[in-house]
């Protein structure tokens, strides 16, 4: 699959999730698969006011590449000078926030708000096209409800106007994210385009992803929930689509070898009460799946230093190593 000039092979990415694709996680997926990472969603308002945060979410590793950079907001004006921005600071893609259903998001009609707004929508999508070099692409879901499923007209139009790719999330913003994503949504869109759709929602594991790609004629999964706690689901995607084989899940030993390396590396670069307050969820995520695991999950809840989460970890590691693993 090519988005624009940049080969994405195999086709498995990473979905921009706010507080979780951070630059740390971006490495993470990449050394276990996935082809393209995208950063967190950034306000595009918010870098037109020079906000260090804005700035900082923009951070890219040196040779991180190919990687996206979302941008959210309902101005074209400002759409347009933060894709200006997202270029300047290294990134081989944009990509516009159009599914994100959070309150606080929406309330400012921002992302999956400009669903019911067809017009503002293609403008904002057309302002950002021409604002950069780079290909842009939009992450959308199906709809604002059932009622309202326009994700097929948009994506026609948005690739008229020059998008490169497509992203759909197979609910609608009423959904937010319970109940199984409808697959049916992105066939609908699959009809609409000539470009690259990729498909998104419900994705848990290799089996799954080669199901959504035959019977949607999605041309590349992105994964979002489905690697909280299980980066290497990336490498088994890649090598059932290649091979049809599955490869087995890390043992103890490995989940907590990339537990420690996630909390070093976000200390390193956040500092360690910034680090273990955003370690938290990702280190309860990572210590899932054996009996009584809901135990070392709601301790990892109320870490404060670096040394109690070595700890955690290592405890669980051992609690660990001779019992069967899962992902539940």
């Amino acid at each position: 699959m090519n988005i624009g000039n940049l080969a994405i092979d195999p086709p498995v990415l990473l979905a921009p999730m706010a507080g979780v694709s951070n630059r740390v996680f971006r490495a993470i997926s990449r050394s276990q698969g996935a082809t393209l990472c995208t950063t967190e969603m950034v306000n595009a308002n918010a870098l037109a006011h020079k906000s260090a945060k804005s700035y900082w979410l923009m951070e890219l590793d040196p040779n991180e590449t190919p990687v996206g950079i979302q941008i959210a907001g309902s101005d074209p004006d400002i759409m347009a000078a933060a894709a200006w921005e997202a270029e300047r600071h290294g990134a081989d893609l944009v990509d516009i926030n159009m599914g994100c259903p959070v309150k606080k998001v929406v309330q400012n009609g921002d992302g999956s708000a400009l669903l019911n707004d067809e017009a503002l929508a293609v403008r904002i999508v057309k302002a950002v096209v021409q604002a950069v070099k780079i290909p842009v692409t939009v992450k959308m879901r199906a709809g604002w409800d059932h009622n309202s499923i326009t994700a097929p007209y948009l994506a026609e139009k948005f690739q008229e106007v020059g998008v490169k790719a497509i992203g759909l999330h197979a609910r609608t913003r009423s959904d937010q994210y319970v109940g199984p994503a409808n697959w049916e949504y992105i066939n609908q869109v699959r009809e609409r385009l000539t470009i690259p759709l990729i498909g998104n929602g419900d994705v848990k594991t290799p089996e799954d992803a080669r199901r959504m790609l035959e019977s949607t004629g999605a041309d590349a999964v992105m994964i979002g929930r489905a690697s909280f706690g299980d980066p290497w689901i990336f490498r088994r995607i890649a090598h059932f689509l290649a091979t049809g084989g599955n490869l087995p899940a890390p043992d103890a030993d490995e989940r907590a070898k990339m537990a420690l390396w996630h909390l070093n590396r976000m200390v390193e670069i956040k500092g360690e009460a910034v680090a273990i307050a955003e370690m938290r969820k990702q280190l309860a995520w990572y210590l899932k799946g054996t009996p009584d695991s809901g135990e070392f999950r709601r301790r990892a809840q109320t870490l404060t230093t670096k040394v109690q989460a070595e700890s955690l970890v290592s405890e669980w590691k051992h609690h660990a190593r001779d019992r069967e693993l899962t992902w539940s």
